[in-house]
């Protein structure tokens, strides 16, 4: 991996993983505004150092993802403004909107994981989400 990246891309993967770090931790305290504050910040910093500002901006700006662009931005006002489990509903429908493309990649790297793939790959496989690949990532 550490030939494919450079060393600020690393660092965006490493702010990535923090934000999907206090995501999940803010959901598993009962929707904490902090941590699912934060897990967003260091999740838009990340995705911006990884992809560039310019493409970030692109990727939100889309004509077929301003849907998701809204509700994501939305969720994440709502949790400042002090609606934390409501704001996440919102944003999780963004996030799937926005990167649902990405989810059947996601799944063919979860099929190879050594003692969960084969499980992670039944699922995948009853959801439909592979299907759902499409060439527009963001890079």
């Amino acid at each position: 991996m550490s030939m494919w990246l450079s060393d600020s891309q690393k660092i965006g993967v490493a702010f990535c993983s923090g934000g999907g770090f206090f995501l999940v931790g803010g959901v598993v305290l009962f929707f904490d505004r902090a941590m699912l504050a934060m897990g967003n910040i260091l999740f838009l910093i990340g995705l911006t150092i990884i992809i560039g500002p310019q493409k970030t901006a692109l990727f939100f700006a889309r004509r077929q993802k301003l849907k998701g662009t809204a509700a994501f931005f939305a969720g994440l006002a709502l949790i400042l403004l002090r609606w934390p489990l409501i704001g996440f509903l919102v944003e999780l429908y963004g996030i799937l909107v926005l990167f649902g493309d990405f989810l059947g990649t996601i799944a063919g790297f979860a099929r190879n994981l050594p003692v969960v793939g084969p499980y992670l790959g039944a699922a995948v496989d009853r959801t439909g989400i592979a299907a759902r690949r499409n060439a527009e990532l963001p890079v």
